[in-house]
């Protein structure tokens, strides 16, 4: 387990524009975080930003960014860095994490490109990841990302995530779903990938649901509920690490809060269940 504590704990939902309404009759003890996008909400006024500072007073609030572009070719956008600093510090903002990928190339992609598993990758996406970490004066946490091409790979994923890790003496936002759609896609064993992750860089946990594209291809879609086999090797990751907070994705076809919470509920159900086995296990 990670021994300087986790920044947030319990189970959280992913806090988007279209739950503006229905979130407000939600009791605080039923969501225990809220992740957000900055880039969504730096700077935003009107309805939907007098309702995220009320939200954020109510529940504590992690930032997930979209934009920064880690492995990207362009500079780093200092301008955006300095701007989440201040919202970080305006709204008691937990934490702050980034996709290890890239999304610029002379201007903004739209979409989370795979970075190469390179020993040049490692050095370049790392130093990044510092600079981040001075400006904002805090460690952030990476993301595994989904992908489904490794161009010019001279490492596996595996190697790489905990090369880069290390180099950026950064944390892991460890996305469960991702860890099994990559197995699926590219061939490896889920459980040995976990098994490999480092207890103590862990800032928190990703579970989303995907879309099967074929029956060797998953997409990668937060659009749908999370699957068995994702839900099993989340109880996997209890076993090994504890309670870890988590946080439930939803981005598309997004339900009715009543049922993004039974998920939640799901999730925090295993989180006792894991505490309950270990109080039996040391008493």
């Amino acid at each position: 387990m990670r021994e300087q504590g986790y920044p947030v704990t319990g189970a959280g939902v992913g806090y988007r524009r279209c739950m503006t309404d229905s979130l407000k009759d939600v009791d605080p003890t039923e969501i225990d975080f809220l992740e957000v996008a900055p880039e969504n909400w730096i700077g935003l006024g009107g309805r939907y930003g007098r309702k995220f500072r009320e939200y954020a007073e109510r529940f504590p609030v992690m930032t997930h960014g979209l934009s920064l572009s880690l492995g990207g070719p362009s500079p780093l956008d200092l301008d955006f860095l300095h701007k989440l600093k201040a919202f970080i510090k305006e709204h008691n903002i937990r934490g702050y994490s980034e996709h290890l990928s890239y999304c610029t190339d002379d201007g903004h992609l739209y979409d989370l490109m795979p970075i190469p598993f390179t020993e040049e990758a490692v050095r370049y996406v790392a130093q990044r990841i510092r600079q981040t970490q001075d400006v904002l004066e805090q460690k952030i946490a990476v993301e595994n990302v989904s992908y489904y091409a490794a161009p010019g790979a001279e490492m596996s994923e595996l190697e790489f995530l905990l090369a880069v890790l290390d180099e950026a003496d950064c944390d892991l936002l460890l996305d469960v779903n991702n860890i099994y759609v990559n197995s699926v896609n590219h061939k490896y064993d889920p459980r040995e990938f976990l098994a490999a992750m480092p207890a103590d860089r862990i800032m928190y946990l990703h579970v989303a649901g995907h879309y099967n594209e074929a029956e060797d291809l998953i997409v990668d879609t937060h659009g749908a509920d999370v699957v068995d086999p994702v839900w099993e090797l989340l109880q996997q990751t209890y076993s090994q690490f504890g309670d870890v907070p988590t946080l439930l994705e939803r981005d598309f076809n997004i339900p009715p809060m009543a049922e993004l919470l039974q998920e939640v509920n799901k999730i925090r159900g295993y989180q006792q269940e894991w505490r309950q086995h270990h109080d039996r296990t040391i008493a």
